[in-house]
């Protein structure tokens, strides 16, 4: 066995003997990448399922992200059980040099007040307008009245360390942030009741202020969003748009949970999402919004080229979930 060292990844490579009538040579067998995504680690902090021993779940979305320039924080949760959690794990939160907010929305948000004062020095990524008045519509009969505020903490945006953007933003050459200029898809029919508050009247969110986390390791493009709610073909779509070519890996959320019952249409969209998305050469990690039930349809389309992640897990990066799944004559 032979070991090289090539663009920050390490490849053992396999070699046969093989006797011929001359002499022996050698033949490269296959070769396998070592390590869990070339020591990248990313572990689920909180969402909506029970998982690890021990930690608590709860509708929310945070993931903790270790590369190998940073420690870093994709949303955290809505609320301070995601510092708990992360105590739990083993991971000190003193030192994240980044966070991300994925969205304007508390369950992803809860948690940076309690983390602020844990770590009052980690810059905190957010798109302008994430601290605007956000509201869900629960429905006429909804108790305590029918427009809900889900936005995030006021004084957020007033901590010194908040770093407010308007659109795109290359962090370094590991970190890139993006936001969809303008959908290409129609927007998932679970977002329809998703509002703004402006000048007193309520209108439909545009989710102007969602943004989503490019990491670059190595040759591989990892995305990372937390629900998803310009819909994740729109979102790959700005992303082919923007690299020319389509993630290795997305983690997110794809916001396709409903309390009630689908309806036969509803049913439909989800099943051809999970049509479309098979067909791009990526590995699929989804949780939170999404829900088990639309998780459960995805996968008969998609079978193991998407996977559910629980509160408390890690992500597996390793060669066998990273195996490709391009297809003859995929136009990715």
């Amino acid at each position: 066995m032979r070991c090289r060292y090539q663009a920050d990844l390490l490849w053992h490579y396999i070699y046969l003997p093989v006797r011929t009538h001359q002499r022996i040579i050698k033949i490269v067998l296959f070769r396998v990448y070592k390590g869990n995504g070339g020591g990248m680690r990313i572990i689920n902090l909180i969402e909506n399922t029970k998982g690890h021993g021990g930690c608590a779940y709860s509708h929310g979305l945070s993931f903790y992200v270790e590369t190998s320039k940073h420690k870093l924080l994709l949303d955290l949760g809505p609320s301070e059980e995601t510092i708990q959690n992360a105590e739990k794990l083993g991971i000190d939160l003193s030192k994240i040099d980044t966070v991300i907010l994925s969205h304007g929305h508390y369950d992803h948000s809860g948690g940076i007040m309690p983390f602020a004062k844990i770590n009052p020095v980690a810059a905190i990524y957010m798109q302008e307008t994430a601290d605007a008045d956000y509201f869900a519509d629960d429905g006429e009969k909804a108790e305590g009245g029918r427009c809900r505020y889900i936005g995030i903490d006021k004084d957020i945006a007033g901590l010194p360390q908040a770093v407010k953007l308007s659109g795109d933003l290359r962090i370094d050459d590991e970190l890139e942030l993006f936001t969809v200029k303008k959908r290409s898809r129609a927007l998932p029919f679970t977002n329809k009741r998703l509002l703004i508050k402006e000048n007193d009247a309520f209108v439909r969110d545009d989710f102007g202020h969602e943004q989503y986390l490019v990491i670059s390791d190595g040759k591989r493009k990892i995305l990372l969003s937390g629900c998803a709610h310009n819909g994740m073909l729109s979102i790959l779509d700005a992303f082919m748009e923007k690299y020319g070519t389509a993630p290795d890996v997305v983690i997110s959320g794809f916001h396709l949970m409903k309390k009630t019952k689908y309806t036969d249409e509803e049913l439909g969209e989800i099943i051809d999402i999970g049509k479309e998305l098979k067909k791009y050469p990526t590995k699929f990690f989804t949780c939170h919004c999404t829900g088990e039930p639309a998780y459960k349809i995805l996968k008969l389309s998609m079978g193991e080229q998407i996977q559910y992640v629980h509160s408390g897990e890690e992500v597996d990066l390793s060669i066998a979930a990273l195996k490709s799944t391009k297809k003859e004559g995929s136009c990715y």
